[in-house]
């Protein structure tokens, strides 16, 4: 791993906010020429393709498991898929183990969940912990919807909440999201649109920095994340 990229897991939070404050006073456009130096347009998409089959393969007992338990103690789907908004500012359905109660959102009122959320199952709980949750991802990434490492996609709504906030938001659809992130290592998830800002600093920061090297120690560090139970 690239010296630069082990600062930039282990900088502070002075790091993403001098980065995000740049971004804000002065959002730039994508450099193709870096992006293709960085994150080689073919290397990076196979790659992600391949650990993608790999990890559906070889976890497919524990997917199965993970299947059966939702149905046999809970209502509802198994898959929960949802709009999200990804490379180019395109839409796609992202597919995640349901983790809440059937109709959560049956108000139609796009929600941002917490920790001691009351739609969350007790064992939809568990998968969060661990973000067992996101495995059906790698199928996502599979169809080339999303990477294994880049910015964490939204929801129409909260996307263009974040946008009105920060315009350099828009930067962030000049890369595939991935399901895992700077900002999810760095940061974990949010519940409020204060959070998903502090989160967004991070994601500008790897924007400005992404490469090959950082992916892997992002990935990492994620494991690590996995290991020790603070998916939530």
């Amino acid at each position: 791993m690239s010296i630069r990229s082990i600062l930039i897991l282990k900088g502070t939070d002075a790091k993403a906010q001098a980065t995000f404050e740049r971004f804000l006073a002065n959002p730039r456009p994508l450099d193709t020429q870096s992006e293709t130096r960085i994150h080689p347009v073919c290397i990076k998409p196979a790659i992600d393709k391949v650990v993608a089959f790999l990890a559906l393969l070889f976890l497919s007992p524990l997917l199965l498991y993970i299947a059966l338990r939702i149905r046999l103690t809970t209502s509802g789907s198994i898959i929960f898929r949802q709009e999200r908004l990804g490379y180019g500012e395109q839409p796609f359905m992202i597919y995640k183990f349901r983790t809440m109660y059937a109709e959560a959102e049956a108000e139609g009122l796009p929600l941002l969940s917490t920790a001691s959320d009351p739609r969350i199952t007790p064992f939809g709980a568990f998968l969060r912990r661990y973000r067992l949750d996101e495995l059906p991802q790698f199928w996502n990434v599979l169809k080339g919807d999303m990477s294994l490492v880049g910015p964490r996609p939204e929801r129409r709504y909260f996307a263009a909440l974040l946008a009105e906030q920060v315009p350099a938001y828009h930067l962030l659809y000049n890369l595939r999201p991935g399901i895992t992130s700077l900002g999810m290592v760095k940061y974990g998830y949010a519940s409020t649109l204060s959070q998903m800002l502090l989160r967004l600093k991070y994601d500008l920061l790897y924007y400005e920095h992404r490469s090959l090297f950082l992916d892997l120690g992002i990935l990492v560090y994620t494991v690590r994340t996995i290991i020790g139970g603070k998916g939530i």
